[in-house]
């Protein structure tokens, strides 16, 4: 039996390093650090919810692309430079978890980033179907 990779990579989201941006092993998806660059240019956007806007939308692709979907985030954590993004992570997470009976844990770290990043995400998922 073939095993399918179990390195995930995008355009437009590589990163510097020889690392993937997620990885899937069975029912297991993890991503790297998610940044909010955009994905035409690969260039950070200078303003904090440019940037929550891009790196939701990135792990948006990265669920899908490992066959998974926003129902399977276990837990998503957000590194931010200045708490002051909090509240542009948190319109994004809203809008894609707007029940509150229905979210993922979440875990919010400040933390001195790099290259202009406002923000990075990382999750963990649990694909539930092996068919996806």
């Amino acid at each position: 039996m073939k095993r399918s990779p179990r390195s995930i990579d995008l355009l437009g989201l590589a990163h510097k390093a020889p690392i993937p941006q997620a990885a899937r092993v069975g029912p297991l998806l993890c991503s790297s650090a998610i940044a909010g660059k955009d994905p035409a240019t690969g260039e950070l956007p200078a303003d904090a919810a440019a940037q929550a806007s891009n790196a939701f939308a990135h792990m948006d692709r990265l669920l899908e692309a490992g066959g998974a979907r926003l129902e399977d985030v276990a837990r998503l954590t957000v590194y931010l430079k200045d708490p002051a993004a909090r509240d542009a992570v948190n319109a994004q997470w809203l809008r894609r978890f707007p029940d509150p009976h229905d979210r993922p844990a979440r875990h919010i770290v400040e933390h001195e980033l790099q290259h202009g990043m406002a923000l990075q995400l990382e999750f963990l998922a649990f694909v539930h179907s092996t068919d996806r």
